[in-house]
């Protein structure tokens, strides 16, 4: 006999009844497969796992790769999943094609007047939006994939006001999500339901760059194109770059540990950031804004906030170390016969251009056609080849005549080997930008051709692009195109299958395969845009369970009402009360 109950935090548990034995377990993901109704489970209460009787139920393939902390089961004979919304008064929503429900958290309270008042009284009027058209905007993220519906945008304009911003929000329980320039891919930065919508955008002010020690202390809503150019006029540049760098602000950058064409030369943000600036839930600003290379004292609090995705504080300011701008740039495009030569050729060229060698790009002809038939002004820079893959090495230096006389001797190297079929080497600034312009575009004629699935990955060279190949044959049937490119030189692929609409049946094809692919080969499954919402409970094809109960205990601990960006990062099954009695 199987019965349900609605907890006081309304996380549904199941009641397995067989003979005497009675096992509890906490449902962390409802779907439907094959018709029918799917619980994700993670046993609770301490105890160990009940035998189902099969009469009942029978094991489902795994949706992760451990066996001890969660497990799925098909359950029969239970309502249609509209009748249980229905009986339970759930609120949910649904998120793409995907059979994945989101339970509103009934603790978070609801705007009332008085709340538009407060922000009113501290931030004037005219940054306290309840405009339709403009919240349309802040609800939705660029893939308008993700949709929100906050009734309520605030734009603090410095770290004070985030600070009372956050301090009255906790007090209320009321849900916020920080929001920068919302060009994130995962749902990270758009609302879930009607949480508050905190914007930094004018937060713009660059505080200090220090000439000699090339460090640039800014706020956290600037936007990175802006802070690249600023830093021209200083002899240096950003350490990252991103294609939606017109758009995207450093504190989102911060926040979700964003990589880069850059990331293969200057590393990540991780090693970049000295020091934050960083308001926590309850108001506590903790000025960590350091400029020092060195600081060996005590824990580097600061990391826990890179890559948090504002889950755990928002950031308001940051020190960063930038590099010096170099004058010497060449870009070569280059095709090459199959993925063996491209790993090979990049292996040639950390060897014979590595004090050079400042980015290694790669683009099947998929990912070039896409660019090529959806981006106004394009070209092909090879318009007689029509290999399998495309490579981009971009050198930087300070001596024009031996940077581009050593990459013209090893692209004749690589010429005489095998190694490339055909090149070009841009011949003015105007040609590079050409040729960054595939490259960069390719998100953006995705979005141009239709629907997108959009997966960032990072898996061992060696193996990276058999996954599209994989895909490929998945899908054949399928009215899809799978393109494989991304930043090769650190073994990020950014797999994406475009199609005319979001559909059920190309989903249940592509996930968790790929998810379990990656697993399989030792990847991660976000290599540089996050978890947000789309990758929170699938962690665990990542991290071990140990390992996600102690990002927990972090939440826990510094967000006690769990106000700061919900639903995202972590599974909510590891954030309710009874997570830890396992």
């Amino acid at each position: 006999m199987e019965k349900w109950r609605r907890s006081s935090r309304s996380i549904l548990s199941a009641i397995t009844r067989s003979n005497a034995e009675c096992a509890w377990f906490m449902c962390s993901k409802i779907y439907r497969s094959e018709g029918n109704l799917c619980f994700e489970v993670l046993p609770q209460l301490g105890t160990d796992r009940k035998k189902v009787p099969n009469s009942s139920t029978r094991p489902m393939n795994k949706r992760h790769p451990f066996q001890s902390a969660c497990k799925s089961f098909w359950f029969s004979h239970f309502p249609p999943f509209s009748e249980l919304e229905s009986l339970y008064d759930l609120e949910t929503r649904s998120y793409g094609t995907a059979a994945m429900k989101i339970q509103r958290n009934p603790s978070f309270s609801m705007i009332e007047a008085r709340d538009i008042l407060y922000f009113q009284n501290i931030l004037g009027e005219k940054n306290v939006i309840q405009d339709k058209d403009e919240l349309a905007t802040a609800n939705h993220d660029w893939m308008r994939k993700y949709r929100g519906s906050s009734k309520l945008l605030l734009r603090p304009r410095n770290t004070e006001e985030v600070s009372q911003i956050l301090a009255y929000c906790n007090s209320r329980s009321l849900a916020v999500v920080p929001q920068g320039g919302n060009t994130g891919l995962v749902g990270g930065s758009v609302p879930v339901f009607d949480e508050v919508i905190v914007n930094l955008g004018l937060m713009n002010n660059i505080i200090s760059c220090d000439k000699v020690s090339g460090i640039l202390v800014c706020e956290a809503g600037c936007i990175l194109e802006n802070l690249d150019t600023f830093l021209a006029d200083q002899g240096y540049m950003m350490p990252i770059d991103l294609g939606a760098k017109g758009s995207c602000q450093i504190g989102g950058n911060i926040s979700t540990n964003a990589g880069g064409i850059r990331l293969f030369r200057y590393g990540s943000l991780r090693g970049n950031v000295l020091g934050l600036e960083v308001v926590l839930a309850n108001g506590t600003v903790i000025d960590m804004l350091g400029t020092l290379r060195k600081d060996n004292t005590g824990y580097d609090l600061k990391q826990l906030f890179i890559g948090s995705e504002g889950t755990l504080g928002i950031v308001t300011k940051v020190s960063i170390l930038v590099p010096p701008r170099l004058s010497s740039i060449n870009l070569a495009f280059l095709a090459c016969g199959d993925y063996l030569s491209c790993k090979r050729l990049l292996s040639e060229a950390k060897r014979k251009l590595g004090e050079i060698i400042s980015a290694f790009e790669f683009l099947d002809h998929a990912s070039l056609d896409m660019a090529l038939n959806h981006l106004e002004g394009v070209r092909n820079p090879l318009p007689s080849s029509k290999e399998k893959f495309y490579v981009l090495i971009e050198t930087t230096g300070s001596n024009q005549l031996h940077d581009k006389a050593k990459l013209d001797a090893f692209l004749e190297s690589c010429l005489q080997n095998s190694l490339i079929v055909d090149g070009s080497v841009a011949q003015d600034y105007n040609q590079i930008a050409a040729f960054w312009r595939i490259r960069e575009g390719i998100a953006e004629a995705l979005g141009r051709a239709g629907v997108v699935y959009k997966y960032d990955l990072s898996l061992p060279i060696q193996h990276l692009y058999e996954l599209v190949d994989e895909m490929r044959m998945r899908l054949a049937g399928e009215s899809v195109k799978v393109l494989g490119y991304g930043h090769l030189g650190d073994g990020n692929l950014h797999l994406n299958i475009s199609a005319p609409k979001y559909d059920d049946k190309i989903l249940e094809q592509i996930e968790p395969f790929v998810y379990e692919w990656t697993a399989r080969h030792s990847g991660s499954i976000s290599a540089e845009h996050g978890l947000g919402l789309m990758k929170a409970n699938e962690i665990y094809y990542s991290k071990p369970p140990e390992a996600v109960q102690i990002m927990a205990s972090f939440k826990k601990l510094l967000d006690i009402n769990g106000i700061l960006n919900p639903y995202k990062v972590l599974p909510q099954s590891v954030l309710s009360p009874n997570a830890f009695d396992m």
